[in-house]
């Protein structure tokens, strides 16, 4: 049985996966890491990584990029590899983070969707054949609450549709202030901010007299969690320190 520790266990994610780490037969959660402490919780909840003493195969975060220096410095001190679900870091962050998998296996990705990471197969596919002569845009939806813009899964796609279209590229955040038109190089990245919505992805590849559209539409939370506990029962058993990301999952 793997011992599974949650960080930001108190939060809407962190409660989603502790549920299903309970239904698993195979999993365990031995800890919660939270800075508002205990709350309701049926395991020992810390308020930081450093009060833990014990004994697990991974941590699993879904809580905030504040939370990063400290599960770093645990990560190094106790080799307890990571699952690093939580989006929004900084350039400095993802350095730090690089740094960091020398020393001990992390799991990280934008999205932990499944589902997700097979689109971006399917827009590399894409980029390839059609990115020389078709306009690229990506439009992303999320619930009213969600802080970042544009998405961390938004900017994945961009990145996958960059690396494959066969030219040089520019992100174009927005076009109010522009009075020229669309350059051959962008690629345009739109967020959208509203209501519940969990998370919609549109990529949309327009060309002369014709337009190809890619969708994924999330209809709750518990892909994500879903995604993050596969990826903490592959993690656990890696042993050499480094990068990984949901790409090891979907191959």
């Amino acid at each position: 049985m793997q011992k599974i520790i949650i960080s930001g266990c108190n939060g809407h994610m962190g409660r989603v996966v502790a549920e299903l780490c309970e239904a698993s037969p195979d999993l365990e959660i031995t800890a919660g890491f939270d800075v508002m402490g205990a709350a309701d919780r049926e395991f020992p909840v810390f308020t930081s990584p450093a009060q833990f003493t014990g004994e697990a195969d991974a941590v699993i975060d879904f809580s905030s990029p504040a939370a990063l220096d400290g599960l770093l410095e645990f990560a190094k001190a106790t080799k307890i590899p990571l699952v690093l679900a939580t989006t929004g870091y900084s350039p400095e962050q993802v350095a730090q983070i690089g740094a960091a998998a020398l020393e001990v296996p992390i799991f990280r990705s934008g999205n932990m969707s499944l589902g997700i990471n097979v689109l971006l197969e399917l827009v590399k596919k894409a980029a390839s054949v059609l990115g020389n002569s078709y306009d690229i845009e990506i439009v992303e939806r999320h619930h009213r609450r969600k802080v970042d813009a544009p998405s961390g899964t938004a900017l994945m796609i961009a990145d996958a549709a960059a690396q494959s279209c066969g030219h040089e590229t520019e992100y174009i955040f927005e076009r109010h202030s522009a009075r020229h038109p669309r350059d051959k190089k962008e690629i345009g990245i739109s967020a959208v901010r509203g209501g519940t919505i969990v998370g919609e992805h549109e990529i949309i590849f327009a060309g002369h007299d014709e337009i190809m559209e890619i969708k994924h539409t999330a209809l709750s939370r518990e892909i994500f969690a879903q995604g993050a506990v596969e990826a903490a029962k592959f993690i656990a058993g890696v042993e050499q320190p480094g990068l990984y990301d949901m790409s090891y999952l979907v191959k």
